[in-house]
């Protein structure tokens, strides 16, 4: 989750000022990704910096249940624990797509497009009759 979600901050009332915080200051990946996330396209609405549990996520869609973090160099460091809040949000029903800054500000086509496909993924097709799975 986005700037420090691990500073040992533990209870909500800790998190929401912190999470003010981060909306007011952040990432130009972060910036760019909301410009994008913000207008509801596909008809969902995302929030940016909100607190899950004891954990700030940088953008979710409560009702698809999806989580997109976009993480900075620091994270490379952190990946134990990237891992740890990643496994604990995915037992809370969430679905997780990480990208790095460097991602989000070459291709932001490429990123809308994995979002997208999250959000609305191809329907299950069974085989036909003669047809090999």
């Amino acid at each position: 989750m986005g700037k420090g979600w691990d500073r040992g901050i533990n209870s909500l009332k800790d998190l929401r000022p912190l999470s003010r915080q981060l909306r007011r200051s952040p990432t130009d990946a972060e910036k760019l990704l909301w410009r994008h996330l913000r207008l509801k396209q596909g008809g969902v609405k995302f929030r940016r910096q909100a607190v899950i549990g004891r954990y700030i996520a940088d953008f979710v869609c409560f009702e698809k249940k999806l989580i997109i973090e976009i993480d900075g160099g620091q994270h490379v460091e952190r990946q134990s624990d990237d891992r740890k809040r990643t496994e604990w949000l995915k037992h809370q029903g969430f679905r997780v797509l990480r990208f790095w800054n460097y991602e989000v500000l070459k291709d932001i086509g490429a990123v809308e497009r994995a979002i997208f496909y999250q959000l609305n993924p191809p329907p299950f097709s069974s085989p036909t009759r003669g047809e090999e799975s």
